[in-house]
């Protein structure tokens, strides 16, 4: 792949240098594309990007497995027990619920965002002015996770099935940070240190992650003086409806099975499962491995003594590679309909290279997760690379300010995942709190590491090496759009409260009530879209 050159921060930042009538030079693969025309590579490059997409939304996929796992992880205590005063061994979760939703599921969910911001800011450095690309990408993301995740998922439970969020209190602790974090972002753009960012700016946007994090544990456990005093509505056991027979010991279970033998329809279940284990209770733990035999672990068992051997790993590696080939999966075989089937394939012709390379990433029962976890992660990040280049690339031969189409196109692209796996948590979930709160906490994530880590590389640099702070590009641009953000953000908000005051639920209700709220936050998105874009082709 041919690197853009220093050219490459002109075009961040102008965003017309090269117009219609010109050549633009750069490339992605071969110096031959300099030669076709510019609309036809316009559209190859938006072909390639569309297919980043795709693979993001693949590597995710994985992601969430691995998260599962993680999430899932178990410690062994011992314990008393009050009826016959022995001694028991209960095996306990390791997280935190609601510090894992924010520290390891949104963030995760974010990390194309942020990867794609920290390259940006990577690659800008030693410039006295920040890129615009990693800024408009977040700000994209977090209008796209509000308005169009929300207004799917209001729609999915069936007719008149009501689902509300169970924690008010941590999901208003989410939302509270959620509209600090672009307060606070408007107010270092605008107020205290107009068009620049200091060192210590972007050092305090940073740190109010860990804050809200604090705070977030604080209100789960329900600490005095410092957490919001109210009730949490009981949760069931279950937390995920029964959509099949439990398996009974000795039996495997189908979810943690469908990732190696089943097709993409099935394996998605997984994504669920990951925003499910939520039900507080920390008894007995279940953890389900692949292959060995056992799923529901007494009180005196412990989790070390069923992790899969080395054949066992080696062999569920091996399946990964043969099935990223296979084309032919069980519920494939099942479709009746000849076009549903040719379908079906044209799309696992089209996902195989993902799947074959992703293929390379160890199997999620290693180390609880943690591996897979940082493979998946790696792989996120060199896509965001390329799509980096190529939204250079697509600016360059089209005219399209970078900053515009990171506000619509990345921001959609990278936000695609978090719509799967929200739509599947409104489906399957008792209550509403995964489906809408992992977005307010999308949401805080997108500032205050999204954007503050990228910032604080630059801010550093700048600091020792010329002691100047960091400039920011299109300021205007951006900070009209975080006063747009904010607007739309309070109607989408006010409808959610209205919801839950009138029909008791936040997601569900009568039919034609949830259609009318999905159209409601469709047009603010597209009100967000609109003004965002027009105010930036205006300035330019």
């Amino acid at each position: 792949m041919a690197p853009l050159n220093s050219n490459s921060s002109e075009i961040m930042h102008g965003g017309s240098n090269y117009s219609g009538h010109e050549k633009c030079p750069f490339y992605l693969l071969f110096q031959y594309e300099t030669t076709l025309d510019l609309g036809l590579r316009g559209f190859l490059y938006f072909l390639a990007l569309a297919y980043c997409f795709i693979g993001l939304s693949a590597i995710t996929d994985r992601f969430f497995r691995c998260m599962e796992t993680v999430v899932k992880q178990s410690r062994a205590v011992e314990e008393i027990d009050p009826t016959t005063n022995t001694k028991v061994i209960r095996n306990k979760k390791v997280w935190n619920y609601a510090v894992a939703d924010i520290a390891l599921l949104a963030f995760g969910t974010s990390f194309p965002q942020i990867s794609l911001a920290t390259i940006d800011a990577i690659r800008n450095i030693g410039e006295l002015y920040a890129g615009g690309l990693g800024p408009g990408t977040l700000v994209g993301s977090a209008a796209f996770d509000l308005f169009p995740i929300h207004a799917v998922c209001v729609v999915v439970p069936k007719a008149g099935e009501l689902k509300k969020i169970a924690d008010i209190g941590v999901w208003l602790v989410g939302l509270f940070w959620s509209f600090w974090a672009y307060i606070w972002l408007y107010i270092i753009l605008k107020v205290w240190t107009p068009n620049v960012i200091t060192l210590w700016e972007a050092l305090f946007t940073v740190v109010q992650y860990g804050l809200l994090l604090m705070h977030a544990y604080a209100q789960d456990k329900r600490w005095p003086f410092v957490s919001l005093p109210m009730k949490r509505d009981e949760r069931p056991e279950d937390w995920v409806p029964e959509e099949t027979p439990p398996c009974r010991k000795g039996d495997v279970e189908p979810h943690m099975y469908t990732g190696i033998h089943e097709g993409d329809e099935v394996r998605n279940r997984n994504i669920v499962d990951i925003y499910s284990a939520h039900s507080g209770n920390e008894g007995i733990a279940y953890h389900n491995l692949l292959n060995t035999g056992v799923d529901e672990f007494s009180s005196e068992q412990s989790l070390d003594d069923n992790i899969p051997k080395k054949d066992d790993l080696a062999s569920i590696w091996k399946r990964q590679f043969i099935d990223a080939v296979t084309l032919e999966t069980a519920e494939s075989r099942k479709l009746n309909s000849p076009s549903l089937s040719l379908a079906k394939a044209f799309w696992k012709l089209l996902i195989a290279p993902w799947r074959l390379l992703f293929a390379f990433v160890p199997p999620y029962q290693i180390a609880h997760g943690w591996i897979a976890f940082l493979f998946s992660l790696a792989f996120i990040a060199g896509i965001a690379y390329v799509v980096t280049k190529l939204t250079d690339l697509i600016s360059c031969v089209t005219g399209i300010h970078p900053y515009i189409i990171a506000l619509t196109a990345l921001a959609a692209g990278t936000s695609w995942p978090d719509l799967v796996a929200s739509k599947i948590a409104a489906e399957r979930q008792i209550t509403a709190d995964s489906a809408i709160a992992n977005i307010t906490c999308s949401n805080s994530v997108n500032i205050y590491v999204g954007i503050g880590v990228p910032w604080l590389i630059n801010t550093t640099y700048n600091y020792f090496a010329y002691k100047e702070p960091l400039r920011i590009e299109n300021v205007g641009g951006l900070s009209f759009s975080l006063l747009m953000f904010f607007a739309t953000s309070v109607g989408c908000i006010v409808v959610l409260v209205f919801r839950r005051l009138t029909l008791g639920a936040e997601l569900g209700g009568p039919r034609h009530w949830a259609w009318i709220t999905s159209i409601y936050f469709m047009m603010l998105w597209l009100i967000f879209v609109t003004l965002s874009s027009l105010r930036v082709s205006g300035a330019t």
